[in-house]
């Protein structure tokens, strides 16, 4: 029976995607949710947030109204199949040992759906070497206020493996825009952006990621 309101949830909490395997995917929908939350809680200490409000608008991704997403369910079999893949790769991955995880767009919208703060207001697809990425993600569950979406249509091209430690942030369009090239070297609490990354890829042990043949691959860190 196909659907994900009665699935098991994942014994690691919400699996790669919370995890942050779309590190490079999310990004930008983080750093949406970042300024806007930064925003109520005083936005004037933080150049991430005043860089990232501006840039924001001027892409049209913050609106009153939300936009429709894509549909998605999955199968119980396909749920307990992910997320036994991505809970092994994080295993390795943590432990410093070779490994690799291949996921095709159903995979990671198992993922989001599977996950309720994701569900329903994202879907993922791939084309070759591009993912696509919509979002219409509520943000008055963040500031205390209602009637704020962050709407991105998210572009993705990686024509060879992307190493975490220098992300190539040129290759990541939002509404029709790349994302600004000194996005990482911004500062939000006293740390650049760039630094939370790297605190990321130390936590998470992935060294790689991969948009090939249809699917995004994950390699860990080795050295």
């Amino acid at each position: 029976m196909n659907g994900w309101v009665d699935a098991p949830p994942p014994r690691r909490g919400s699996g790669c995607f919370g995890r942050g395997c779309l590190i490079l995917v999310v990004f930008a929908i983080v750093l949406a949710i970042a300024c806007l939350a930064g925003m109520y809680w005083g936005f004037q200490r933080h150049s991430a947030i005043l860089h990232g409000l501006y840039w924001l608008t001027k892409v049209q991704a913050i609106a009153q109204k939300p936009v429709p997403i894509p549909e998605f369910t999955a199968s119980d079999a396909q749920i307990q199949s992910v997320h036994e893949r991505c809970e092994d790769f994080e295993q390795k991955a943590r432990a410093g040992q070779p490994a690799e995880l291949e996921l095709a767009p159903d995979d990671i919208n198992t993922l989001i759906a599977t996950n309720k703060d994701t569900r329903g207001k994202i879907f993922v697809s791939i084309d070759g070497d591009n993912l696509r990425c919509q979002a219409s993600v509520p943000l008055g569950e963040l500031m205390g206020r209602s009637g704020y979406y962050f709407n991105g249509d998210i572009a993705v091209e990686l024509k060879s493996a992307e190493s975490l430690e220098n992300p190539q942030l040129n290759r990541i369009i939002v509404n029709g825009e790349p994302v600004p090239r000194d996005l990482l070297n911004w500062k939000y609490r006293s740390k650049r952006l760039r630094d939370y990354l790297a605190d990321y890829r130390n936590d998470s042990g992935v060294g790689t990621i991969e948009i090939r043949d249809g699917k995004l691959i994950l390699r860990s860190r080795t050295e």
